[in-house]
C-alpha cells in the first residue's frame, strides 16, 4: 500500500502509512507483554479459588464435624474478590490495548485525510482517489487488527499453558539407569546393604541399615511413628533414591533396572487404600487392568470379598462413591488386598495396613493378609505388634537405625524395646 501511494500520490502518503503501521505493531506487542502479568495474577487468583473449593468439598465430613461452613464460605468469597480484581484488571488492559489500536487506525486515516483534503483543494488530487486512499487504508487496517487480535490470543493461551508447559518440561527424578535391564525375579530376596537416607541433608531418616528378607519369608518392621518404617517402602518402589548403600533383589541392584519391571515386581495394601468413584469390580482391575474375569473373580474371593458383594444389591457393579466414602474401612483394605493379588508381583508390601480398622475388621484383614503371603516374599509395617507375632523376623527401627531383630518369642525375652513396646500395648 506504502509503494502505491508514493508511486501514485506524493511520499508523505507512504511515510504516514508505514509510520502507522510501525507505531501499531510496537504497541500491540509491548502492550500485550505488559498486560500477560495480569493474566497470569487472573489464573492464579482462580487456582486459588478453584482449589479453596475443591479442597473444602473432599473434606465435607471436617469442615461439618467442626461446624466451619460459615468459615469456608467466606473464605472462598475472599478467593472469589481476589479472583474478580485480578480479571478487572486484566479487562482494563484488554480494553487499553484495544483502545489504543483503534486511536492509532483513526489518527493514521484522519492524517492521510486531511493531506488527501488538502490535495483535493489544490487541485493536485480527485475526488475518486482521495476515495481510493480511503479504501486502501481500511483494506490495510482490518486484516492488520485482526492479526493483531490473533498475536493478543496466542500469548494469552501461552500464558495460560505456562504451568502446564513448565510441569511438562520438569524433568523426573528418579529415571531408568543408563542401558538398564529388567528385573529378574527368581526367588524375591530383598536385601538392604548398609543403606542411608534422608529427605534433607539436616534430618537423617535411615541410617546404615543392614538386612535381608528370604525368598518367601515373612519379616516384619516396627518401631515409633517417625523411625524410618514407611519410608523403607517408598525406598523399595525408588520414589526417592538411597543416600548411600544399595537395595537389590535377587542380587539385582534396584537402581540398576528399569522402574516399570521392578514396580511390576511390588504389590502394596497401604494404609490409606484410595479408591476411584467408580465400581468395586473397576477398582480391583485396577491392580492389572488386562486380568481376566475370572482373575478377578479369583482375587475376590482370596481376599475374602464374597460376603460382602453379596449382601450389596448391584454386587460388584457397585460404586465406591468419592474416595470410597460408600464404603467401610475394612471394605476399603480387603479391595486394595484383592487389588495387590490381582498384580501378581512376587514381593508384597503392607503398609500398616490394618491400624485404622477396628478388632473384627483387623482380625478379617489378617487372616486375608496371612492367605496372601503364604506364597510371597513379604515385609509387613506395623503399629499394632499383635498383627505380626507370626513373622519369620521381626525389626525393630529406633531413629533409623535396627536395634533389635529376631522373632516375636526371641525378642520378648531379651526385654528391650520390642517387649517394652508389646507391654505398653497390652497392658490393661
Amino acid at each position: 500500500v506504502a509503494i502505491i501511494f508514493g508511486t501514485l500520490f506524493s511520499v508523505w502518503f507512504a511515510l504516514i502509512t508505514l509510520l502507522a503501521v510501525a507505531i501499531y505493531i510496537t504497541f500491540t506487542v509491548v502492550v500485550t507483554q505488559w498486560r500477560n502479568r495480569f493474566i497470569r495474577e487472573a489464573n492464579a487468583a482462580d487456582n486459588q479459588s478453584n482449589t479453596r473449593a475443591i479442597d473444602s468439598l473432599l473434606n465435607y465430613e471436617t469442615v461439618k464435624y467442626f461446624n466451619n461452613e460459615q468459615f469456608e464460605a467466606k473464605t472462598y468469597d475472599t478467593f472469589l474478590a481476589n479472583w474478580e480484581k485480578a480479571r478487572l484488571k486484566n479487562r482494563m488492559s484488554l480494553l487499553a490495548l484495544n483502545s489504543g489500536q483503534a486511536l492509532i487506525i483513526a489518527c493514521a486515516i484522519t492524517a492521510l485525510m486531511w493531506l488527501g483534503s488538502t490535495e483535493v483543494v489544490a487541485g493536485t488530487l480527485s475526488i475518486g482517489e482521495l476515495v481510493m486512499i480511503n479504501a486502501y487504508m481500511i483494506q490495510l487496517f482490518l486484516p492488520l487488527n485482526f492479526l493483531g487480535f490473533v498475536y493478543r490470543e496466542i500469548r494469552r493461551a501461552l500464558t495460560d499453558l505456562e504451568n502446564m508447559l513448565g510441569l511438562l518440561n520438569k524433568k523426573p527424578q528418579i529415571t531408568d539407569a543408563l542401558n538398564a535391564k529388567e528385573l529378574n525375579v527368581s526367588q524375591g530376596e530383598i536385601t538392604f546393604n548398609n543403606v542411608s537416607f534422608s529427605y534433607d541433608a539436616h534430618r537423617p531418616i535411615l541410617n546404615s541399615l543392614n538386612f535381608c528378607v528370604k525368598a518367601g519369608s515373612k519379616v516384619a518392621i516396627v518401631g515409633a511413628s517417625g523411625a524410618g518404617k514407611s519410608s523403607l517402602a517408598r525406598l523399595l518402589y525408588r520414589f526417592y533414591d538411597v543416600s548411600a548403600g544399595e537395595i537389590s533383589i535377587d542380587n539385582q541392584a534396584i537402581n540398576s533396572v528399569t522402574l516399570n519391571s521392578l514396580r511390576k515386581a511390588i504389590a502394596i495394601v497401604p494404609q490409606d487404600t484410595v479408591l476411584f468413584n467408580t465400581t468395586i469390580r473397576e477398582n480391583i482391575a485396577y491392580g492389572r487392568p488386562s486380568a481376566s474375569d475370572a482373575e478377578i473373580d479369583e482375587a475376590i474371593a482370596m481376599a475374602h470379598l464374597k460376603d460382602f458383594i453379596a449382601t450389596l444389591d448391584k454386587g460388584d457393579k457397585t460404586l465406591v462413591g468419592e474416595r470410597g466414602l460408600k464404603v467401610s474401612g475394612g471394605e476399603k483394605q480387603r479391595i486394595a488386598i484383592a487389588r495387590a493379588i490381582l498384580k501378581k508381583s512376587p514381593i508384597l508390601i503392607f503398609d500398616e495396613a490394618t491400624s485404622a480398622l477396628d478388632s473384627h475388621s483387623e482380625q478379617a484383614i489378617l487372616a486375608a493378609m496371612r492367605e496372601v503371603a503364604s506364597n510371597h516374599t513379604s515385609i509387613v509395617i506395623a503399629h499394632r505388634l499383635s498383627t505380626i507375632t507370626d513373622a519369620d523376623t521381626i525389626i525393630v527401627l529406633k531413629s533409623g537405625q535396627i536395634i533389635e531383630q529376631g522373632k516375636h518369642d526371641e525378642l520378648l525375652t531379651l526385654a528391650g524395646e520390642y517387649a517394652r513396646m508389646w507391654e505398653l500395648q497390652h497392658t490393661k
